[in-house]
């Protein structure tokens, strides 16, 4: 549904379409003028300290507060077998307890220090977080230090959080949604690391020692996997110092086992058979890595065909003329080993045939014949104007989007250079990314109960 519309239900249809307008072109205006804005006031700078740590820095002093972003590459796929889980669980550990602090006396200074600190693991990457108060960045970075270099991986903690995870595993035994995903993984990408659970197993979880805790975090944290971006009240110099104390004395080089390539497995039809009122419908086309030529007509099509706007063909013939599904969208999935094109959408089970037929022909059409010079000039300017609204509104989502740029080597010019590669794309190039991609028979999930002819359309 319109969010502009929903918030007023009262509304009558005039109202409704006139109120529609009138936000419609506020955004038009607002994604016209915000690139431009945030573009002049963001300088982004390459900061390399002395012992050869660098970082992207956009200093902004309007509000006293630091936010840093770093990654590590490896994530989840350093998994060992039969260790499964191992980088989820280390990622728990990281603010339980580092040099000489134990797990309570760290996160009493974390909080003297007003300080948020986070790790997450993906499959391709170890990611940590931190916003800081300014006049308290210290102490902050001080804190930082000690979780990068010196973490505890005490037994106490290690025991707690890894019940913690178990007991999201036995929960999600029984989630339709968690068991179709492990499903959906296996069948699309086999035996390769991806096919994996981040979480692990009950029994891979359990295996995992404080042993394996060390020796993965001594493989992952060095200088040679880093990447690191920060935002806020801090100059050049200063931060120069902090990278030098928080990252200069790890290792040069990363000792990651290697990890393939792999297409995803395409022209499967999987069940997995729930009595539920509502049918979840999965699909998987080949995608398109992000440093090919074809990524940005890849892009365009993309938008067009169910990128998340109002607009495209499958929100506007799956929810707009049938009312079939609250959303419906597609997207481009770069991995580091893996690309796809993913359509997912949810729909009452008994209209589920329907909905998957109508999503197929959606599809099909724009495969034969492409979009038109409309749909691609709303597209572009629409691509162009959400960028800043999607990456730029705060200070954290700014040094996450700088920390992306770096680990697809896209240049620290790139949002200056981007405007001008989206119009570039002509409508033969998008229409050849459509029938490149969306010609190949899909890899199709039903999560509900059982779909006859489910394969077919």
């Amino acid at each position: 549904m319109n969010e502009h519309l929903r918030a007023f239900p009262s509304l009558t249809r005039r109202e409704g379409k006139a109120l529609h307008a009138l936000a419609t072109l506020f955004l038009s205006i607002l994604f016209l003028v915000l690139p431009a804005l945030a573009a002049r006031a963001m300088e982004i700078q390459s900061v390399t300290s002395p012992k050869g740590v660098t970082a992207w820095l956009v200093e902004d002093y309007s509000v006293p507060v630091v936010a840093i972003r770093l990654v590590f590459g490896g994530g989840s796929t350093q998994d060992p077998p039969g260790k499964e889980g191992l980088a989820n669980l280390m990622t728990g550990l990281f603010d339980e307890g580092a040099g000489t602090l134990d797990s309570e006396a760290f996160q009493i200074r974390l909080d003297d220090a007003g300080a948020e600190m986070s790790f997450d693991e993906t499959r391709d990457g170890i990611y940590g977080s931190m916003r800081m108060l300014a006049e308290q960045r210290d102490e902050a970075f001080d804190l930082l230090r000690l979780a990068v270099n010196e973490p505890r991986f005490d037994q106490a903690p290690i025991d707690r959080i890894r019940a913690q995870v178990l007991s999201g595993i036995i929960a999600n035994e029984n989630d339709p949604d968690t068991v179709a995903q492990n499903r959906w993984a296996r069948a699309v990408y086999g035996d390769h690391p991806y096919s994996r659970s981040d979480q692990g197993t009950r029994q891979s979880v359990a295996a995992i020692t404080q042993a394996d805790l060390k020796a993965l975090h001594k493989a992952v944290f060095a200088r040679g996997g880093l990447h690191v971006a920060v935002v806020g009240a801090i100059d050049a110099e200063t931060l120069k110092k902090k990278l030098d104390m928080v990252f200069g004395d790890l290792p040069p080089n990363q000792a990651l086992a290697p990890v393939g390539d792999i297409e995803p497995r395409l022209a499967q039809h999987i069940e997995v058979n729930y009595d539920l009122p509502q049918t979840s419908l999965q699909l998987a086309w080949p995608g398109v890595k992000r440093t090919s030529p074809d990524f940005f007509p890849a892009a365009l099509m993309n938008e067009i065909l169910g990128g998340g706007t109002f607009t495209s063909r499958l929100f506007q013939e799956v929810r707009e003329k049938r009312g079939l599904a609250y959303s419906v969208n597609s997207s481009l999935v770069n991995q580091d080993h893996a690309d796809a094109l993913i359509v997912t959408t949810g729909t009452r089970s008994d209209r589920a045939a329907e909905t998957l037929g109508i999503v197929r022909d959606v599809v099909k059409r724009l495969a034969e014949d492409g979009p038109t010079e409309a749909e691609l000039a709303a597209t572009k300017k629409y691509l162009i104007g959400a960028y800043a609204i999607n990456n730029l509104d705060s200070s954290s989502s700014i040094a996450a989007t700088l920390v992306e740029l770096q680990l697809d080597d896209l240049g620290i010019d790139y949002m200056q250079r981007r405007s001008g590669y989206i119009n570039a794309v002509t409508l033969d190039q998008v229409k050849a990314a459509a029938k490149k991609l969306l010609t190949a028979e899909p890899t199709i999930m039903v999560i509900g109960p059982p779909l006859a002819g489910a394969g077919k359309g």
